[in-house]
């Protein structure tokens, strides 16, 4: 289950924090049983701390009455030094790259085993974007997360190795596969994928440095690689240098440590 176990002893803060891991990616929202079932509690306890979760802003209760993360957690996240300080300092650039690509823009962290997006704009065509800004999704799979995976701990690489989830029909399941894809980036210096997290998307990425630390990356969904990738990779090398730029007045908190371990 999500949040944990039932065992006795649990604090009410774990209790209260199990309630809120009981949603993810696929669980969006639950109405109170499935809640109590995801977070390991009794009904009645389960009732009473999501009634003090609504009154905190940290659940709200829709009409049809499920609940959903509620607007009080989004406001608290931005003030995260990875949410706060790194996307206002891209944003210009990423606004910029937008506005010369029409396509989709990702800026994304690593997180655990995770690429962690922390902006995205979403671009003109109608491509299939799986991504929002907070969704956490597999670093095999997507542009961002390749340059992440290929600047991560040797520990982190392995443990991705272990567990290569298909997601399309073209997504690299193969350690040794995604091995020499990652020795490719560390090399030129840009990651790709094609149709690998949804298909009829593509996506290419650049990390971000942070005196000479890759503290994030930056790519772009377009519906092929075969047209623009030179200008396209050189848009993107452009713009995440100069988030680099102004990542440098900054201390290297929070986006650092999760994109480089």
């Amino acid at each position: 289950m999500a949040g944990g176990s039932g065992a006795p002893g649990r604090s009410v803060t774990s209790r209260a924090l199990g309630l809120l891991a009981a949603f993810d990616g696929e669980h969006r929202r639950l109405g109170l049983t499935a809640l109590a079932e995801r977070a390991g509690l009794p009904l009645p306890t389960a009732h009473r701390l999501v009634g003090d979760l609504v009154a905190f802003g940290a659940l709200t209760r829709t009409e049809a009455g499920d609940y959903v993360i509620g607007r009080r957690l989004w406001d608290l996240g931005l003030l995260a030094p990875v949410q706060s300080g790194l996307r206002e300092v891209a944003s210009p650039y990423l606004n910029d790259l937008h506005g010369a690509t029409r396509a989709t823009v990702h800026l994304a962290v690593r997180d655990g085993t995770r690429a962690l997006y922390v902006d995205r704009l979403r671009g003109s065509t109608t491509l299939p974007i799986v991504s929002t800004v907070g969704s956490r999704l597999p670093l095999h799979a997507t542009g961002v997360g390749k340059v992440l995976l290929a600047h991560a701990p040797a520990d982190v690489r392995e443990e991705v190795f272990r567990e290569l989830t298909r997601v399309t029909p073209y997504t690299i399941t193969q350690p040794g596969s995604l091995r020499r894809q990652l020795t490719l980036v560390l090399r030129d210096g840009w990651a790709s994928t094609a149709e690998e997290m949804g298909l009829g998307a593509c996506s290419i990425a650049v990390p971000v440095l942070q005196r000479e630390r890759v503290v994030a990356a930056l790519g772009v969904v377009v519906p092929s690689l075969r047209r623009d990738r030179p200008q396209l990779v050189a848009a993107l090398q452009v713009a995440a240098q100069g988030i680099g730029r102004s990542l440098t007045a900054l201390p290297a908190v929070g986006a650092g440590e999760r994109a480089s371990g």
